[in-house]
């Protein structure tokens, strides 16, 4: 299992990704716009959704760094825009991290399957922190 950094910006993340992958110095991330969305998302995707980043990721020094764009609807502020990652094979242990992090948290997404993952979900803690919770095959 590991943890990882999700950093959230609001339009601007290929120019900040591009900019972590200069000073980084490591390869041209590959990045995904919303525009990118397999059909029949639940999402919509809008004139003002279409190019913002949905997710890319780089590898610097060796741990994996997450980042997106958040749509103009959902608030992002300075603190809130960055969520530790949990990615484990053990769907029964995410599920147990998650539910105990909700007790007097709040939920984002609950734990469901996904267009990326069989299990994923997001949960702020009530200490204000965002988990993000992803299975993933070994």
């Amino acid at each position: 299992m590991s943890v990882q950094a999700y950093i959230n910006f609001s339009g601007n993340c290929r120019e900040a990704v591009e900019y972590y992958a200069r000073v980084f110095r490591t390869e041209n991330p590959q990045i995904m716009l919303y525009r990118d969305l397999p059909p029949g998302e639940d999402f919509p995707v809008t004139d003002e959704t279409k190019d913002l980043v949905i997710h890319t990721s780089l590898d610097i020094e060796g741990s994996t760094v997450m980042f997106s764009d958040v749509p103009p609807d959902m608030p992002l502020i300075a603190g809130n825009n960055i969520s530790l990652m949990i990615i484990s094979n053990d769907m029964e242990k995410i599920r147990s991290m998650f539910d105990q992090l909700k007790t007097e948290g709040i939920v984002g997404m609950e734990l469901q399957e996904t267009f990326w993952s069989k299990l994923y979900g997001f949960v702020t803690d009530k200490f204000g922190i965002g988990w993000q919770f992803n299975y993933e095959i070994e």
